[in-house]
């Protein structure tokens, strides 16, 4: 009878066990699927399901299947709050990938450090998500940060020959601080150089005659821009009716991945060619590491499109870290995988990055180049494309 007893008990012990072991670790990424940020988003998010669907295919992690469970965050900061803590407490997820803008970022990694959740962020470039006074053990970056993004624009500007330069960026932390990092460092490397005028119009605005006609008084011989993703189309389609990039002899550079595929397909003939841009990825990038060639094909095949997004890149990447940290930490426990994720370096697409431990930030740079009309596409690219290692830029 004890012996009897001593095996079920023994067998209970084990049963949920086995359980906990056959459950699917589950991924929650609140990510924009309606409005002009869904440009960006869907694509993303269809790269971090590919992923998935390819580790599946190859037996999970751990023994254990992925499940993403994906939530549309409306680029709005309270709604990406509101469905990261149903994520957390009706599905139960194990960890957060996902946001898009520097608005949701930093809200969802409040929600993040309660919960005590790891929450990796693909795509917000604030540098408020990891500064000190922010940074917590379950937040992490694979996107580029303003500063890098900020300095390596200035870079390319200050070899212009222009003195008088003009800003416009939404009225919120991305904006202001991409912007920020441009005027100091371009200050720097071009002590002459003259910040005539900056437009702040508010995130999500349609209208941006105003802002134009204000810049445009002032005469500057180029603009920076942070408009982005479908934003990005109306500003540009009201600029180019205004005679904007013809005043400035298209001395005008796109931050805030202007110079994307999705940016230049979804404008087609409206795309004023001949302003640079930058992107996180290119399907016509070939001056890139091995893996990319191979991915790029993938995707191509994933989304069923000849010339594949530039953002499924990032939830790409942000899924393949957090595998990596589940791996390397053998558990799908948090505090762990948190540990796990730190000076952690992966061989991604786009070539090796690391997440580093100071700041839990990555050393993703991105592409830049001048865009140009190319006979082999119905829509404008970079040519040549240039891919910036922010490595000087991230202190």
């Amino acid at each position: 009878m004890i012996r009897a007893l001593t095996l079920l008990v023994a067998t209970l012990l084990v049963l949920p066990a086995a359980a906990e072991a056959q459950k699917p670790i589950k991924v929650g990424m609140p990510m924009p699927l309606s409005g002009p940020p869904a440009l960006f988003g869907e694509p993303a998010s269809k790269g971090a399901q590919m992923y998935v669907d390819e580790i599946n295919a190859k037996g999970g992690v751990l023994g254990r299947k992925l499940e993403l469970v994906i939530r549309d965050s409306k680029a709005d900061a309270n709604e990406a709050v509101r469905v990261s803590r149903e994520l957390i407490l009706k599905e139960n997820v194990d960890f957060l990938v996902g946001t898009l803008t520097s608005a949701e970022g930093p809200a969802v990694s409040v929600v993040a450090k309660e919960n005590k959740i790891v929450f990796i962020a693909p795509i917000p470039k604030t540098d408020q998500l990891t500064a000190a006074d922010k940074l917590h053990p379950y937040v992490f970056r694979v996107a580029a940060n303003t500063t890098m993004e900020g300095r390596s624009a200035a870079e390319i500007v200050a070899k212009w020959p222009v003195t008088k330069i003009a800003t416009i960026a939404f009225d919120y932390a991305y904006g202001q601080d991409v912007t920020k990092a441009f005027v100091e460092h371009i200050k720097k490397l071009k002590p002459g150089v003259e910040i005539v005028d900056q437009q702040w119009p508010k995130l999500g605005e349609q209208d941006y005659n105003p802002f134009i006609n204000a810049q445009m008084a002032k005469k500057p011989e180029a603009i920076v821009s942070s408009i982005w993703g479908g934003f990005f189309v109306t500003y540009s389609k009201q600029a180019k009716a205004l005679g904007v990039f013809d005043a400035v002899k298209y001395n005008f550079i796109g931050l805030g991945e202007a110079g994307s595929p999705e940016t230049t397909k979804s404008m087609g003939a409206d795309y004023p060619v001949g302003i640079w841009g930058n992107s996180y990825d290119a399907f016509y990038w070939e001056d890139n590491p091995g893996a990319h060639k191979d991915y790029t094909a993938r995707i191509s095949k994933y989304l069923k499109d000849e010339y594949p997004s530039s953002w499924a890149v990032q939830g790409y990447i942000g899924m393949q870290f957090l595998v990596e940290a589940i791996k390397k930490a053998n558990s799908a426990d948090s505090e762990k995988v948190a540990k796990a994720l730190l000076g952690l370096s992966v061989d991604t697409p786009v070539g090796k990055l690391t997440i580093r431990e100071k700041d839990h930030q990555a050393n993703r740079g991105q592409l830049y180049g001048k865009t140009v009309k190319d006979a082999r596409y119905p829509f404008a690219i970079m040519k040549p494309v240039t891919y910036v290692d922010p490595t000087k830029f991230m202190d």
